[in-house]
Parts: structure tokens; sequence; C-alpha cells
């Protein structure tokens, strides 16, 4: 088994489109491990965050990808679900004929792995499973320790049989994307962080880090009262300065409203919990019509591009009311900190 000392207690979350190098450094200078998130960056801008990360900081950090098996769109599925937001183009101004965005969010391939390779971080972390098995080999074979979430026991089960040097528990409490894999792995079945937790760390030799809900210090001894090595934190960070949180998420974040999340496909075409808004209310929450992941996107992405919070996702886990607006150094040291005497 890795020595939990490997880890530090808190781990920042990925957060796709929330964080770059200036999340990164400000946690890893904290004490935490900083995590920076490559799926949605071109390679290129991949090498200067990385480049920046270690221009600020002399410590370890992980580099996230996706591993979702990329395939061509489903035209007729995605037309459909077109017309289906078509009120809300005509509502918001948006011209439903307009070219559809690049696709940025691409899954683990040879090329990100020569960039691994490349750049050698510490870590490399998965979401959605693992790359092919030669490919994870390659990744090990630099010396960086790969991780996984896993959301069921089988899922990891599976991670640890694949390869994983530690893996994520994602409980259903956790803000984005569920990384959901196996087949028979369903949104109604899944189970919350401490169930999920203490059944992985007795299941598994490896080191599990706990992730979903857990926000303040009071959530990371739970969690590690319960055998886990490290907490993962990913809400308690978005309204950091650091964070790249837009206005209107931010806002949401600090509203009512944020008491009230869901876990729904109508944005990607892949679970993940989001606050409650207006789309997925009249859409959702679980669309059968939505395309598969990420192409339900390809559709959503001019709505969320006008920056209103009624048809943007608002990723955010169960525990929104414990971010605070402070430095990401603060958060990650108040993480860490120890009970009240």
């Amino acid at each position: 088994m890795l020595a939990f000392a490997m880890f530090p207690t808190v781990i920042q979350a990925p957060m796709a489109a929330f964080n770059d190098h200036r999340m990164v450094i400000a946690v890893c200078e904290a004490g935490g491990l900083g995590s920076l998130p490559c799926t949605a960056r071109t390679p290129e801008e991949i090498e200067a965050e990385v480049a920046a990360v270690r221009a600020g900081t002399d410590r370890p950090f992980v580099m996230n990808f996706f591993c979702h098996r990329t395939a061509s769109p489903d035209e007729a599925v995605l037309a459909a679900w077109k017309t289906k937001l078509l009120p809300y183009y005509r509502e918001l101004g948006v011209d439903p004929n307009a070219p559809p965005p690049p696709r940025r969010r691409v899954d683990f391939d040879v090329s990100s792995c020569e960039l691994v390779e490349k750049l050698r971080p510490a870590f490399v972390s998965f979401h959605f499973g693992l790359p092919d098995e030669e490919l994870v080999l390659r990744v090990k074979a630099t010396g960086a320790k790969v991780i996984s979430s896993a959301t069921t026991l089988a899922e990891a089960r599976w991670l640890e049989s694949g390869g994983c040097d530690a893996i994520i528990a994602q409980g259903s409490e956790a803000g984005g994307h569920r990384g959901m894999f196996l087949p028979e792995s369903a949104v109604a079945t899944q189970v919350g962080t401490i169930a999920l937790v203490a059944q992985v760390v007795d299941a598994v030799r490896v080191p599990v880090i706990a992730a979903g809900g857990i926000g303040d210090a009071r959530g990371v001894r739970a969690v590690l009262a319960l055998g886990a090595a490290a907490a993962q934190v990913g809400t308690a960070f978005l309204l950091c300065p650091e964070a790249l949180t837009p206005p209107a998420h931010r806002e949401a974040l600090r509203s009512a409203r944020a008491e009230t999340t869901a876990l729904t496909n109508v944005f990607t075409g892949r679970p993940a919990r989001s606050i409650v808004n207006r789309l997925v209310r009249e859409l959702g929450p679980m669309a059968l019509d939505a395309p598969e992941f990420p192409d339900a996107s390809l559709a959503t992405q001019p709505l969320r591009a006008t920056g209103n919070a009624d048809f943007m996702p608002l990723w955010s886990g169960q525990a929104p009311g414990l971010a605070r607006e402070v430095s990401a150094r603060e958060v990650t040291i108040a993480l860490s900190a120890p009970p009240r005497s």
C-alpha cells in the first residue's frame, strides 16, 4: 500500500473550466495538493499552465484528464435536442443555425499520454474510468501515480485491478460530473460519501480519497476517521478569487437557490450535480432524449454563453453554504485545521 503520507490532507478537485495555475499554486503552497484540469485545454495551453504552476511552486500537483471515449455525434439525436431548445434560443436571441463551438472535451489518447511523458507530473488523475491499459502503463512509467474516481464498490475494485495507485470515492453529494463508467452504474443507485468511503476503504488495498459534500474541516476529519487518506474538495473553492467561476455562477452559489441541487444530464449528456435552475426544472433533471456526453453541450453551449444563470450549468456539491469568499490558500489551511479544544 502507498504510504498515506504521499497525500496532503486536502486535495483540490480539478473542476474543469473553473481553475488554472493560480488556484493550483495557492493550494500547493498552503500544503494541499492542487489539481490542474486538462481535458478542455489544448496541448499548448496545458504546457503553458504547467510551466506557470512550476514557476509558482516546486510542490507536486495533479494533471487531470477525462477518458470518456469520444465518438462522432448522433446528428439525428442532436438535431432533435436542438429543436427542443429552440424556444430558449429565441427567448435569448441565440441563432439556432450558428455553427457549434469546437469540441474541447477530448478523451485521454496517445497525444495526451505523450504530453504527460513530456511534462512528468507527480500525479495524473482520470475521470470516467481509465484509458487503455497501454496508456496507463506509459503514464506509470513516467513515475506518476495514477488516480481515478469510483462511484460504486464495483468501480473501485475495477480501478484497483486496472493499476490505480489511489482511488477517489466520489459520493453522490459531489458537484459536477459523476465519475460513473461501468455499464451497471446508474444514477438511482449512487450512494453518499460516508457510506461509499467506508466500504471502499474495506474493499481495496490502495489509499482512498474521499470526495463529495466535504466543505470544511469537520467533513475532512470525518472521512479521515473512516480510513480515507485524504479529502478532495471542489465546491468550497468556487468563490475564491483564484477560481474562474463566472459572475452568474458565483451569485447563484451565494443565493438561497444553492440549497437545491440535482443530478442532471441536460447540460452535457452525463449526470452531473448542479444547482437547480430553469433548464434543469423544465427539461430534466434527467432527460431521456439528451444526446450522449459531451454532445448535449454542443446545443446548450450557446445558451450558456449568454451568461444567464437559468441556462448554464451551475455545478455545485450539496454543501455550497460552506464555500467562503477568501483565498484558496485560506480555504486549504482552514480545511486542514485541527478540532477546537
